[in-house]
């Protein structure tokens, strides 16, 4: 039996307006809509997940969009504040003409370990970040505007701002087992090889920053990945072994789940392969039915009525 935690599962955000969300993730990043849901703890509110084209663990990006009147988040230390796509190399120049095509706020490219990245922000304010690397062999979902030499492999990596690394770092190394590859100042970044993707963590630590504010424009949450539900339970052990609080396991129709807050503050998840996200649609199909949890199927006229059109 696998025992070790593979990199990214997913990572997950909180929008605005739904049909902006839809409209950016798929149009302008090109990414595939994978499944079309319901936040389980309120039906009256869209779960999107993004990804490639069988909604791959360490490409899925989902968003709770929780309306246009919604407050604002704010970026500092407690949080996951970037999220990082690996994109092929010599691509950021399409990128950047993109960006300035759809008045989509970006920074000029710069580097960091070695790597050209460019900074930008969804509608909502989220950062996102697309890394140059060669190292990617993933197949990425193509769409009439995003060709395969441009498009997203998926994850590369995700921020954490920190006043203090040490105790996030502890879980990564101790419990998850990343290893700190290289540091730039304050920037520590942690990797695993137990995958060749979507395994990065970088720690930024800044004493003395203010917290950040978790509302729209943020990620609610990261979500690390394991085989099966057998080796989820291992790492609930592990979890309960140090002290810390963490939930049941969760049924998530397309994963199974654990929820803990690591020391540093940052809502962390552990999520399963299976049983993924062709369970109640073909791989041919992702994206293109609202599916409801079943708790919620009764409720189906009602729940199609008060979320938001998105053509």
């Amino acid at each position: 039996m696998e025992t070790t935690l593979k990199g990214i599962h997913h990572i997950t955000a909180i929008a605005g307006d739904a049909k902006k969300n839809y409209d950016f993730y798929t149009r302008i990043l090109g990414l595939r809509l994978v499944k079309k849901t319901v936040n389980f703890d309120d039906p009256n509110t869209y779960h999107f997940y993004y990804g490639d084209e069988n909604g791959t663990p360490g490409t899925i990006l989902t968003f709770f969009p929780w309306g246009s009147g919604i407050s604002k988040g704010r970026r500092g230390t407690h949080q996951a504040t970037e999220i990082g796509y690996a994109v092929p190399v010599g691509s950021l120049e399409f990128w950047q003409k993109r960006f300035e095509e759809n008045n989509v706020i970006y920074n000029k490219p710069a580097e960091k370990f070695g790597q050209k990245y460019l900074t930008f922000l969804d509608p909502d304010g989220l950062k996102l970040e697309l890394v140059e690397t060669n190292e990617d062999k993933r197949a990425p979902w193509e769409t009439s505007e995003v060709k395969a030499e441009n498009a997203t492999r998926g994850f590369h990596h995700i921020t954490i701002t920190t006043e203090k690394a040490e105790p996030t770092a502890y879980i990564l190394t101790k419990v998850f087992g990343y290893k700190l590859q290289q540091q730039e100042v304050n920037r520590f970044r942690y990797v695993t090889d137990a995958v060749d993707t979507a395994n990065i963590v970088d720690l930024v630590e800044v004493p003395g920053e203010a917290a950040g504010l978790t509302a729209g424009g943020s990620v609610h949450h990261v979500a690390f990945r394991v085989s099966d539900e057998a080796t989820l339970m291992q790492y609930r052990e592990k979890i309960v072994a140090l002290g810390l609080h963490i939930t049941e396991k969760i049924d998530r129709n397309y994963f199974y789940s654990l929820y803990f807050r690591e020391p540093g503050g940052v809502l962390f998840e552990i999520a399963t392969d299976n049983p993924g996200f062709a369970t109640d649609e073909t791989v041919a199909e992702l994206g293109t039915g609202l599916k409801l949890p079943a708790q919620y199927e009764a409720y189906r006229g009602e729940i199609e009525k008060v979320l938001p059109k998105l053509d």
